[in-house]
């Protein structure tokens, strides 16, 4: 049985460790398949995107993903070209657009958005981000990653660096981050520490260590876990300045990294991660994106299929 078939993706919260397993097992295998085979998974499938927000890597890699396995994908990236413009509710484009398509991605710029979308449309809904809330597929690939890179994922120390108050990526990964035996060291301006809200509910699955000071704890990590400070989401732009550039992975720090730790990024990167690291073998982001149109095609293999593939 494919527990997955017609499900909704909207909260990482929604995944246990065995589902997550699950997922990293069909990954193995969409990427074992020749291209023939994949195009066979989801063909004559249609994929809807509504993207209130601007993005590159999601969307493309969800468009990837869905050509990679047969099928297609329409949508909407620029919401000043939809009829958003004319006053249309979020609620009648969800509606509109399950009616042409056979699964529904919606990145929005509120919280409790997907769910809510998840709530009116006939067809499943993949949140690709809902405001500074949760990117469920985004953790779901950085996981995957650190498997495939370090081969295990319990008993690794995981530093995740910069902005942890906004970073939405940051509260999915910590929520799966709870499903296995980690050592994480949270490293962050002051002013982006965690939101205090959302403490409470991490730490009953997960132990973690707060610090302003990326050095302290650079030589113990195996993961390196570097967000970009996200301007666009600071009310004031003096607060914003007073936070930019805190902190820089550049050569100098690598010498002070264990030997076979590895450096992942969300992305977009601004100038937290100097471009002299990416030849390095501790830099996994372009990889980890790559992983993240595997990670999408084999989720969009077993909602869009009975009994999987």
């Amino acid at each position: 049985m494919n527990e997955f078939y017609q499900k909704d993706i909207i909260s990482i919260k929604d995944f246990d460790k065995e589902k997550l397993e699950k997922i990293f097992v069909a990954t193995d295998k969409i990427m074992k398949l020749n291209p023939e085979e994949r195009r066979e998974i989801c063909k004559g499938k249609t994929l809807a995107y509504l993207f209130y927000e601007p993005s590159t890597r999601t969307r493309l890699s969800f468009d990837s993903a869905i050509a990679s396995v047969g099928g297609n994908s329409l949508g909407i990236s620029d919401i000043t070209s939809s009829s958003a413009q004319k006053g249309e509710s979020l609620a009648d484009t969800v509606r509109i657009m399950s009616i042409y398509s056979d699964v529904l991605v919606l990145r929005h710029t509120l919280d409790g958005s997907s769910r809510f979308a998840a709530e009116i449309s006939e067809k499943p809904v993949i949140n690709a981000g809902s405001g500074t809330e949760e990117h469920p597929t985004q953790a779901i690939q950085d996981l995957y990653t650190i498997k495939k890179e370090k081969k295990k994922i319990d008993g690794l120390k995981i530093g995740i660096v910069g902005d942890l108050k906004y970073g939405r990526t940051v509260y999915s990964l910590l929520h799966g981050l709870g499903n296995y035996d980690v050592d994480v060291r949270l490293i962050s301006p002051e002013s982006l520490r965690v939101r205090s809200d959302s403490i409470y509910e991490i730490k009953k699955k997960l132990d973690f260590t707060e610090s302003t000071n990326i050095e302290e704890h650079i030589d113990e990590l195996d993961v390196i876990y570097i967000t970009r400070i996200q301007k666009e989401r600071f009310p004031d732009e003096e607060e914003y300045l007073k936070v930019k550039g805190s902190y820089v992975v550049g050569l100098d720090l690598l010498k002070q990294m264990k030997d076979d730790s590895i450096i992942l990024h969300p992305l977009p990167r601004i100038d937290e991660i100097s471009t002299d690291v990416d030849n390095t073998k501790h830099a996994k982001y372009f990889e980890q994106a790559e992983y993240g149109k595997h990670i999408r095609a084999a989720l969009l293999g077993l909602i869009l299929n009975e009994n999987g593939f």
